[in-house]
């Protein structure tokens, strides 16, 4: 089973919650890591690396903190992964004098895999991810603003 490390779960969590502010408003980091669970500065150093992907902004000021930089819709779950170095790739195949031809069909295999992964990766939306958290929230009760 392939699973994220906690700088990929931090990340896409912590860039849900901005889609989910009104307006797609700034929010602090604090808040963001009250709401998410999460440690404060860590989700810091990642929206520092985040923003110099061009994935969020900061704003400065009383009611500054981080925003998206583009719509949810523009923003893959790939590039976020790719922003804070988590790789997705699969692992190569050696290619030694000794390999045989089984281990080609093996290598051919995982690299057809490992396209359709980055493939789905950057197939699947920020905006894919809020309609799941909104589905979710909607089906838990949590809110009555939910909107298709």
């Amino acid at each position: 089973m392939l699973k994220l490390t906690t700088r990929g779960q931090y990340s896409v969590k912590a860039l849900l919650d901005l889609s989910l502010q009104p307006n797609l408003a700034p929010t602090s980091v604090n808040a963001i890591a009250k709401r998410q669970n999460l440690p404060a500065p860590y989700l810091e150093k990642l929206l520092i690396e985040l923003r110099r992907a061009g994935i969020v902004n900061s704003v400065r000021g009383p009611s500054g903190g981080y925003c998206l930089a583009r719509e949810p819709k523009q923003i893959s779950l790939g590039q976020i992964l790719d922003a804070v170095g988590e790789s997705m790739s699969l692992p190569e195949l050696s290619t030694t004098a000794t390999v045989q031809a089984e281990d080609w069909v093996t290598f051919s295999l995982w690299k057809r895999l490992d396209l359709k992964l980055k493939e789905a990766l950057y197939g699947v939306s920020l905006e894919d991810l809020y309609y799941d958290a909104r589905s979710w929230q909607a089906t838990q009760g949590m809110g009555n603003n939910f909107i298709v």
